[in-house]
């Protein structure tokens, strides 16, 4: 009765401007680091979301690369103006789940909003990544990856191989690639893109061998690599030695090298299963993907590989409400449906981070229809990860990655062993580790 007397006593304009606010969507700010197709088909899946419901609606901004969203993230967190969401790269897990009160992780969200999310939504080896120790999830996947290898299958045919018999081996690779150099069936024989994530953090990963103590970094902030220990001195000396004899060509970091496999240029690459859409479109040359080589001498049998990309961060801001929590939530349930997590991943070349997604897929026949498509999530969930395969979670991890390929890029230069050049890494990385371990316990 009260509240009623309340507002029948204040202008009736007054009421009319009340009720259209209360009306309104809440606004959900989306920072975001997808640029061109990706970008729009972003947008896309944004808009599906505000069309789907009217309490809330996304507002999706594109802030450049993943280190510059990660840094312009912080920046207005700090400034009191954090988006409602930021979409983090793998690599910067491990410095948002230091980040304390400054972001909510997401079983925290369900249980402020009453909206589940249920990690065993997701496949293993994505919910493993995302999550702290004792299984609870921190992050909402989205974008995920991982590394495989791609051939270009009119190269191998110039040089008298058929492309269908797999190089298992880092021995059937070499093999291969001397006969394509000797046919000059391509003018790079073996190339590779994201030097460290694939040939240190997805090696490590398949092999099962240990990258930093914790279990890599899962148990605490203050790990101790291990890039100077035996199978990473035997993959980098594999790949030194093969760039020697002209069987291997480094060129660059990231992503960068891609366009050069794209335009047909070298019969091997190892680069992201998510760049199946761009060649799907664009190559002129019949291509084919395969799992990730490995050394025998390592381990008699490969494991699972390990997850790139990104995931969606819920962040906090004075004076941010409930409402606000509760459409962030919303939609990630939402990108989590099958039918959503099926479309994104057919529509880019990523992964679906669902099972259930994964088996929508497999059931429409996108996987009959696109042979190799599912090559990533059958790398993924071909055994159940370990301790070491469950990913890497070290903070710095981005300038680690600049380091090992400063360390990689010397000895090319310099002729430094193998060794020499893990033993710079170790120790410079290690810096970066003891720095972020400082920065936590303050």
């Amino acid at each position: 009765m009260k509240r009623r007397t309340l507002i029948a006593s204040v202008p009736a304009s007054m009421v009319v401007a009340a009720s259209a606010r209360a009306a309104a969507p809440t606004s959900i700010t989306l920072w975001h680091a997808m640029g061109g197709a990706l970008g729009q088909t972003l947008q896309a899946s944004v808009d599906k979301f505000n069309a789907s419901q009217g309490n809330y609606r996304v507002n999706a901004t594109y802030k450049g690369t993943y280190s510059d969203l990660l840094t312009a993230s912080i920046a207005a967190w700090r400034g009191g103006k954090a988006p409602s969401i930021a979409q983090v790269f793998d690599v910067g897990t491990a410095d948002m789940m230091s980040a304390g009160r400054a972001v909510v992780d997401v079983y925290k969200l369900s249980k402020m909003t009453g909206l589940a999310i249920d990690p065993a939504t997701y496949i293993p080896a994505v919910r493993g990544y995302y999550s702290l120790n004792d299984g609870k999830m921190a992050a909402a996947p989205f974008n995920s990856s991982t590394a495989l290898m791609w051939l270009n299958e009119d190269a191998f045919e110039k040089a008298g191989l058929d492309p269908k018999v797999p190089l298992s081996t880092w021995n059937d690779v070499i093999k291969a690639a001397r006969a394509i150099k000797a046919k000059n069936a391509a003018e790079i024989p073996v190339m590779t893109s994201w030097p460290t994530w694939i040939h240190f953090e997805q090696f490590a990963a398949i092999h099962n061998v240990e990258y930093a103590t914790l279990n890599d970094g899962f148990g605490g902030a203050n790990p101790t690599l291990k890039l100077n220990t035996a199978p990473f001195v035997k993959q980098l000396d594999t790949l030194l030695s093969m760039q020697k004899e002209e069987l291997f060509s480094y060129e660059g970091r990231d992503g960068k090298p891609s366009p050069i496999f794209y335009a047909g240029k070298a019969a091997i690459t190892f680069d992201s299963s998510s760049i199946f859409g761009q060649l799907k479109k664009s190559a002129q040359f019949k291509f084919a993907s395969a799992y990730l080589p490995y050394h025998e001498s390592i381990i008699k049998s490969p494991i699972n590989s390990i997850i790139g990309g990104a995931a969606f961060w819920a962040m906090t801001a004075p004076g941010r409400g409930d409402d606000e929590y509760e459409g962030v939530a919303s939609f990630f349930k939402f990108i989590s449906q099958p039918e959503n997590d099926a479309s994104w991943a057919e529509h880019t070349g990523y992964v679906p981070v669902t099972l259930a997604g994964n088996e929508l897929i497999r059931k429409q026949g996108f996987y009959a229809q696109n042979p190799g498509s599912d090559l990533a999530v059958m790398q993924l969930t071909r055994t159940t990860p370990t301790p070491l395969s469950r990913g890497i979670r070290l903070g710095g991890m981005p300038e680690i990655r600049t380091i090992v390929e400063e360390e990689w890029e010397r000895a090319i230069q310099n002729g430094t062993t193998a060794s020499q050049a893990l033993a710079n890494a170790q120790q410079r990385g290690q810096v970066v580790i003891d720095r972020f371990a400082q920065a936590v316990k303050a």
